[in-house]
């Protein structure tokens, strides 16, 4: 009798043992919170999201225009809110937060102040995808691609340190893309920066007029993006995000597909 209890025993085991093999592991999600250089069509958002093994567990969020502060303000934070509500269905939900663009001064309605508003608002931010499961990552401004003499430009310091700052208080992952994009777009130099923009660069764009030529006084010139990425500059970014999220948080190192596949 003994023998045969145990027999049974062993078997419910091993049923129980097979069926738990059989369930699929819970996915990991990414939510991208952030502005344009982030955002569908002009950022790297939709890039990065391409690189995950699970296309469809990363979801940009992200808005051109958006800063800190607006991005709250217009409602958009409550959809981030939303899905993080629903995390019970994902191993680990990771949201990127990216701003500093559109909170520096001159953007009515979007300017944050550096000293102030802006390190409370991303400290909410972060306090409250922690407060709902979440996992969040702050990430410095993805630079500009304008060079000066031969230096390129740099404007985003206080804000860099704010959410530098901002992660060492609250104890979450940083991508200082700032400061890799800087130094990378810093050495490839202006021709090839801007290769990186989402439509080729003007004929004589940047240069002195040629001899004989008078240009004319109040003419519209046209104006050059080297903020935002087209598809070459997309894909340079978003692996360059990748590989600090992986270095930053080693655990979602498995989440992106093979270099052959990407």
């Amino acid at each position: 009798m003994k023998k045969l209890i145990s027999c049974a025993a062993l078997a419910l085991l091993a049923g129980g043992t097979a069926q738990a093999a059989d369930t699929p592991a819970k996915p990991v999600r990414f939510l991208l919170v952030g502005d344009s250089t982030m955002a569908n069509s002009s950022g790297y958002g939709d890039a990065f999201c391409a690189r995950i093994n699970r296309a469809n567990t990363c979801l940009n969020l992200a808005k051109g225009g958006r800063s800190s502060g607006s991005f709250r303000a217009e409602g958009r934070w409550d959809e981030v809110e939303g899905l993080l509500r629903g995390s019970a269905a994902y191993r680990a939900t990771y949201v990127l937060i990216q701003f500093g663009h559109n909170d520096q001064p001159g953007k009515p309605g979007r300017s944050t102040d550096v000293k102030t508003e802006f390190p409370a608002n991303m400290t909410r931010y972060v306090q409250e995808v922690k407060a709902l499961g979440g996992v969040p990552v702050l990430v410095t401004p993805l630079t500009r691609r304008t060079f000066k003499d031969g230096t390129l430009e740099n404007s985003f310091g206080p804000w860099n340190d704010a959410i530098r700052a901002t992660a060492a208080a609250q104890k979450v992952a940083l991508l200082d893309l700032n400061a890799e994009s800087y130094a990378a777009v810093q050495a490839m130099g202006q021709d090839e920066a801007d290769t990186l923009a989402m439509a080729p660069r003007p004929d004589g764009y940047g240069q002195p007029a040629p001899a004989g030529k008078v240009e004319v006084a109040g003419a519209a010139k046209t104006a050059f993006d080297r903020t935002h990425l087209g598809a070459k500059g997309a894909a340079y970014f978003s692996r360059m995000v990748m590989e600090e999220l992986k270095r930053a948080v080693p655990e979602t190192a498995g989440q992106f597909k093979p270099e052959s596949e990407q």
